[in-house]
């Protein structure tokens, strides 16, 4: 086990990380190194390995176990004293079985069936797709090329040229598993493992069929219409149902599943549901008060800005903010007041300002001097 990395070390994560850190660890490790995305020569294997430590850090026995034993306690070497708190020797079997990915063992004559020889859904597959600011908002559709394992039409994923030439395997009987006797410190051990001369389907083929060669399935590339509702956020999800990796003895194809990234918008901003924009306004038509047309992602709107309208003040345009997944409800906009002060006057302008200042009273900093007095 010299050569294997620890497994909070493989997902990048601290040994007192959460549920939620963990999982939020593995899609990010398991989206970087797929091997549908990551085209480098050893992406297939630290995807595997990815794999591996969540399959140990996601469930609460197996974390325990390596968390006190390490990878020796996964493989057994720990001894009883390692399994004294999950229930005695009456579930060491079920512990076993959680601790080896699913196979089954017993001792003495006894052994536990496993469902892996029957039909298993594939894994899923994932990937990213970028989009502009305003199609989160608006909802489209994308299209997306993909290479995807269909069952063969002509044999029905059976892999076989004919019904007549699939028969029972004769090593497992048509159990896609084999029991396997080893001694341990424990005694004699059992464990059932998927049988290597069917790999697990239970059936021998006589005769492949000519159109997939025996496999079962097909791989082709396939056109994709991915509908992005209104209202997504950065980092959500969409499912494609059918669209992973493929099933095993005659199980469905995996879900794909698609992480959306939004490209940042030049003047919106969003918070939850509702957007922010920024405008300008003149010194006069901030102290006058004003009517402009604002844009928003569904036209322009009327908006008054009311006399004395301070820099960085907020005006709210109700229901023009971004729609909610949930229902049919919209967030709201925020218009924030720019005011832009003139750094050229014309002759006719600084005079009016001078005329101005000249018939006031008291400036604003001598206003502001005498409160420190």
């Amino acid at each position: 086990m010299a050569d294997k990395r620890d497994y909070y070390e493989v997902l990048g994560i601290s040994k007192g990380a959460s549920d939620d850190e963990i999982k939020r660890a593995f899609r990010k490790m398991a989206k970087k190194y797929h091997p549908d995305v990551n085209k480098e020569p050893d992406a297939a294997e630290k995807f595997k390995e990815v794999n591996e430590a969540y399959e140990v850090l996601s469930d609460k026995n197996k974390r325990s176990v390596y968390d006190q034993y390490g990878f020796a306690g996964l493989d057994g070497s720990a001894g009883f004293s390692g399994f004294s708190d999950m229930g005695g020797f009456s579930d060491l079997g079920d512990i076993f079985s959680q601790v080896f990915g699913g196979s089954g063992f017993g001792f003495g004559g006894g052994s536990r069936s496993s469902r892996q020889s029957g039909p298993r859904k594939g894994e899923n597959r994932y990937m990213e797709m970028t989009i502009d600011f305003l199609d989160a908002v608006h909802g489209c559709k994308k299209t997306i090329s993909i290479n995807v394992d269909k069952q063969c039409s002509q044999c029905n994923g059976s892999g076989a040229r004919s019904a007549s030439d699939i028969e029972t395997c004769p090593t497992c009987h048509g159990s896609g598993r084999v029991t396997r006797q080893t001694r341990s410190p424990f005694g004699v051990m059992q464990q059932v493992v998927t049988c290597p001369d069917c790999n697990g389907s239970g059936k021998h083929i006589k005769a492949r069929c000519s159109a997939c060669g025996g496999k079962g399935y097909k791989t082709s590339n396939e056109e994709v219409e991915v509908k992005i509702p209104a209202g997504i956020s950065n980092g959500q999800q969409i499912r494609v149902a059918g669209y992973g990796e493929k099933g095993e003895n005659g199980g469905p194809n995996g879900d794909l599943y698609i992480e959306i990234s939004i490209r940042q918008h030049d003047f919106y901003k969003r918070s939850g549901n509702d957007l922010f924009v920024k405008i300008p306004v003149s010194a006069v038509a901030a102290t006058l008060g004003t009517t402009v047309e604002v844009p928003t992602p569904y036209g322009d709107v009327e908006l008054t800005i009311p006399s004395g309208c301070q820099p960085g003040q907020q005006l709210r345009i109700r229901g023009k903010g971004v729609k909610s997944l949930r229902n049919e409800s919209y967030g709201d906009l925020y218009v924030e007041v720019n005011v832009k002060i003139p750094t050229k006057l014309s002759k006719e302008e600084k005079h009016l300002y001078e005329e101005l200042a000249g018939k006031a009273k008291e400036s604003v900093f001598e206003r502001f001097k005498r409160n420190f007095k």
